[in-house]
């Protein structure tokens, strides 16, 4: 009987023992649903991951964008605000806080509100960074610029 069972066995299983291979065995029901299943949940995981991914990239950019357009806006008041101090006085001296001043609100205007893959996009805001301070030391102020919770702001 143990033979007959043994070319039973044979027969059933031809097509299996083709696609698996010699010296392999197929998986049990328990080990291919456990697979199934890993695959499956790895599926899942992932586009959920993904999704979240996604939101949490979004909120991070709209944060530091909103910071990096309050900081610029805040050159920009201070620059505005000097110039209209300084526009009718005509010492050399004055003159080069004017140079220095229309610098900085040139290169404020050219700054990439828009466009967020811009490569230079930190450069540039050093830069910015590098020109105000610059224009502080001639103006002979010491800005303390703050970002907050509640706002953000220079204070003198």
């Amino acid at each position: 009987m143990a033979g007959s069972q043994d070319m039973f066995d044979a027969i059933v299983m031809a097509d299996e023992r083709w696609v698996v291979g010699p010296g392999q065995r197929l998986p049990s029901v328990a080990e291919a649903a456990r697979a199934w299943f890993h695959g499956e949940g790895y599926q899942e995981g992932y586009e959920e991951g993904n999704s979240l991914g996604i939101i949490e990239g979004r909120q991070y950019g709209t944060l530091h964008g909103a910071k990096i357009g309050s900081e610029i806006g805040c050159y920009q008041g201070f620059a505005f605000a000097w110039r209209c101090l300084l526009h009718s006085c005509t010492t050399e001296k004055d003159s080069k806080k004017m140079k220095a001043l229309e610098s900085l609100i040139g290169m404020i205007e050219k700054f990439p509100y828009d466009d967020p893959t811009y490569d230079k996009l930190h450069e540039d805001l050093d830069k910015i960074r590098g020109k105000f301070k610059q224009l502080c030391s001639l103006l002979n102020v010491q800005p303390d610029f703050k970002i907050s919770a509640e706002g953000s702001g220079l204070s003198f």
